[in-house]
């Protein structure tokens, strides 16, 4: 579904990425760990068309995505829920979740995923007309989920989805991510808390600076010493 060849990125002098490849197949949750500065957030900016990479492509459903606007890769059918959330704060929870289905035209669709949101999230339901900015931390991140899925995504790159958030918190969030990936959407998942993330995963790659350095199965990466004692605190 997703490919992602040989990538290159600079800011500046700085070379942030270097010759990063992976995939991710339809239907799976794959994830990318490694420490902070690895590159995680740089290669879903990559991909989500908020950085311009300097050599490499990102094929989406055999598409390459070089050069194409974010707002057209969102109308492909990959969303990309950012690192820190980026509600829109001042705007109320609804403002919000229709804003993740501006490119939309079919008002009845809409209308069923609202539901649906509503169904999966139904602290957002209670807090409808609630401006963003004032909601906690947990639900702030449910909204940022909740606002991208009403773009109907294919495939979700996810970034830092427990950040900041309190250990029951940030379980709560890795079973909407599996239920999620369970009803039909593919996840891209970028997380420090490597222990939640290959618990979820089917697949990982393992970034540090900038380079893939390992790959493979999530469970079996998640019992290799290397990876314990670099990631899982022995």
């Amino acid at each position: 579904m997703l490919k992602v060849k040989d990538l290159n990125v600079f800011y500046g002098t700085i070379h942030a990425l270097h010759d990063v490849s992976f995939e991710v197949n339809e239907g799976e949750i794959v994830t990318l760990i490694g420490a902070n500065g690895a590159g995680k957030t740089t290669t879903l900016h990559s991909i989500s068309g908020l950085l311009q990479y300097k050599t490499g492509d990102v094929e989406f459903l055999g598409s390459s995505l070089k050069g194409v606007p974010a707002n057209k890769i969102v109308e492909r059918g990959l969303a990309h829920v950012p690192e820190g959330r980026r509600i829109f704060a001042n705007l109320t929870v609804m403002d919000n979740l229709e804003l993740g289905a501006y490119l939309r035209k079919d008002k009845t669709g809409i209308k069923d995923d609202l539901e649906l949101v509503f169904t999966r999230f139904p602290r957002l339901k209670e807090r409808v007309r609630q401006i963003a900015g004032t909601l906690s931390g947990g639900e702030q991140q449910m909204l940022a989920i909740a606002r991208t899925l009403m773009s109907r995504p294919k495939l979700i790159l996810m970034d830092e989805p427990s950040m900041g958030l309190a250990p029951l918190l940030v379980k709560e969030i890795f079973m909407i991510i599996k239920d999620i990936n369970k009803n039909g959407t593919t996840i891209l998942l970028v997380e420090q808390n490597a222990h939640m993330a290959l618990s979820i995963a089917q697949r990982a790659y393992v970034l540090e600076t900038g380079r893939v350095v390992l790959q493979g199965d999530a469970k079996e990466l998640a019992n290799s010493e290397e990876i314990r004692k670099a990631y899982l605190g022995g």
